[in-house]
């Protein structure tokens, strides 16, 4: 049970301090408006590697739906305890997304741009075009996936070192293509707060944008499972 309870808890802490890091940055009123993209960007990194750092030992701080179906692909975990964690991690990100609404309300309240009030909760496309914001999902989850699982070929590498290595695949990854999606790569990470948006009362909101949700929820599955494939593929042992 331990490790269904630490990724509900990781991924909500996870969704409470990225989704209000973006509030800190956006909302008109916050006394951290217009910090911008970089301060976004390095900010999900350490959101990932607070609850990764606190609940690491005991459920192998996954908080992404994506990663434990590419992991179980991996074989290093087990595909009875994928739907388990897979509804952990979603309740845990609704929670995150909803408790940063409490701690933000006033602000979210205050705010005139309805974009924004969607914008603090989950991701959508700078330029819309579903072919290629399917793309950005995917090979962002891919390198996410696949470089998590390169760690392994450092030697000597300390286990809690190693999520400090997981903080930079996600700040690359956002510094790199982040203004193409927002960079979800996490179907728990869009979903959840995208739910929780739409069921808040949050004054003058406008609608949640599911028909967009489908590329940040199917593309990091496909990500994630291609960067198992094409890292197993790799015949390290020989290199």
């Amino acid at each position: 049970m331990m490790p269904y309870i630490a990724e509900f808890l990781g991924t909500a802490l996870l969704l409470m301090l990225g989704n209000s890091n973006v509030c800190n940055c956006i909302l008109r009123k916050s006394g951290m408006s217009g910090a911008g993209p970089v301060m976004i960007n390095f900010g999900w990194g350490f959101a990932v590697m607070v609850p990764a750092f606190i609940f690491g030992a005991s459920s192998g701080a996954h908080f992404n739906p994506a990663l434990t179906v590419a992991l179980a692909l991996n074989g290093t975990f087990d595909w009875a305890m994928v739907p388990g964690y897979f509804v952990a991690q979603m309740a845990g990100a609704f929670t995150g997304g909803c408790l940063a609404w409490l701690l933000w309300k006033d602000h979210l309240d205050d705010e005139e741009d309805p974009n924004k009030k969607l914008g603090v909760f989950c991701t959508s496309p700078s330029i819309p075009n579903r072919f290629r914001n399917f793309v950005s999902e995917i090979l962002g989850t891919f390198l996410l996936v696949f470089a998590i699982l390169g760690i392994s070929q450092v030697q000597g590498l300390a286990t809690g070192l190693s999520y400090i290595y997981v903080w930079a695949i996600i700040v690359v990854i956002g510094m790199c293509m982040g203004g193409l999606t927002g960079f979800a790569i996490n179907p728990a990470r869009d979903m959840g707060p995208r739910l929780a948006h739409f069921v808040l009362p949050i004054k003058n909101k406008r609608d949640s944008n599911f028909g967009y949700s489908v590329v940040p929820f199917v593309g990091p599955f496909i990500g994630g499972a291609l960067g198992t494939i094409v890292y197993n593929a790799i015949p390290w042992a020989a290199m």
